[in-house]
């Protein structure tokens, strides 16, 4: 079998395992957005957050789990490990996102260095309850 072909299989399967986790809180938060829930309610921000970085945490150890198809096994601390580290780097790239949307087009996501602390260490906390779970398996 060709890597093309491969890479496909394992794209496909991580999406239908796992995608609908980032995608649901994802949902929620735009829903939040257009509806104003956050301004509103400012600590609804903190689950969400928090169920941001268990479902990427969930997605990314579920794409990990799926390469082992192609690229052999993969020690589960690893996985573990790796799954925490992409988790880390899509939540300060959210960060980076929320301060270049509110800079570009004048919208107020981020409310302020701690707002942006807490919430990155929100998140990073939803990817720790995960991983412990997952570390379990």
């Amino acid at each position: 079998m060709n890597y093309k072909k491969q890479i496909l299989g394992w794209l496909v399967a991580t999406l239908r395992e796992s995608a609908w986790a980032p995608l649901a809180v994802l949902g929620f938060y735009l829903v939040g957005l257009v509806f104003d829930w956050y301004d509103r309610f400012p600590p609804l921000d903190i689950p969400t957050h928090f169920m941001g970085g268990v479902a990427i945490t969930y997605f990314f150890r579920s794409a990990i789990k799926q390469s082992q198809k192609f690229l052999g096994d993969i020690p589960a601390l690893v996985q573990v490990l790796f799954a925490f580290t992409c988790t880390g780097t899509t939540i300060i790239l959210w960060e980076f996102y929320e301060n270049a949307f509110d800079y570009l087009f004048g919208t107020t996501m981020v409310r302020g260095l701690e707002d942006t602390v807490v919430d990155m260490f929100i998140g990073m906390s939803g990817a720790l309850v995960l991983s412990l779970f997952y570390g379990k398996r």
